[in-house]
């Protein structure tokens, strides 16, 4: 695990649960902008904004992670990354910064597909624990 350790991640926060993406999933980070409803989707797909030309399916980290919808805030942004050879975005409330971690754990082996299986690390500085999101494991299941 000593390579997770030297990279960086975007640390981000959703409802009171603070989580991280590694930067190199991270294509860009856009302020919210109006999406365009897809009817008959799943709830967790908000819809689809057009990026410079580009459709991209725009989706809330709050339901993908089982939470209820909150409004929108003036901190709340779009995390768009590469899922798959395409773009996806992500809704988050916040992003908080960029960072390290000093020590990664393995994420706890939990029972099925609970929560412990969409993170791919627990990152740890000082006395703060971050679960590392597998991207995959969002996104796919």
């Amino acid at each position: 695990m000593s390579t997770l350790q030297k990279e960086q991640y975007i640390e981000l926060a959703v409802g009171q649960e603070t989580c991280a993406i590694r930067i190199e999933e991270v294509h860009e980070i856009i302020k919210m902008l109006s999406i365009t409803d897809i009817p008959f989707s799943r709830n967790e797909v908000k819809g689809v904004v057009n990026l410079r030309g580009k459709v991209v399916c725009v989706m809330s980290l709050r339901n993908l992670l089982g939470m209820p919808d909150e409004p929108h805030t003036r901190a709340t942004r779009i995390v768009v990354v590469r899922y798959r050879d395409e773009f996806v975005g992500l809704i988050v409330d916040k992003v908080n910064k960029v960072t390290t971690y000093g020590e990664i754990h393995p994420p706890s082996s939990g029972q099925g597909r609970g929560r412990e299986g969409v993170f791919m690390g627990i990152g740890q500085r000082e006395d703060q624990l971050i679960g590392i999101l597998k991207l995959e494991e969002i996104l796919g299941g």
